[in-house]
């Protein structure tokens, strides 16, 4: 089994650990009920896609 022969320094550790961080997703308003939806995707209110309503909007049950 392989075994390291020296102990990684702490910079190394920590240097690879850079990238674990969680990202907090990005909300923009919706342009026709101003909810806030995620980028680049239709929303979910009323159905709309940069300005024009591309899917029918979900009806609540």
């Amino acid at each position: 089994m392989a075994v390291p022969k020296r102990r990684h320094s702490r910079a190394r550790g920590r240097k690879r650990r850079t990238n674990q961080a969680l990202v907090v997703p990005k909300l923009v308003a919706c342009r026709q009920c101003h909810q806030l939806n995620l980028a680049h995707r239709v929303c979910t209110n009323c159905g709309s896609y940069s300005g024009r309503v591309v899917a029918p909007p979900k009806q609540e049950k």
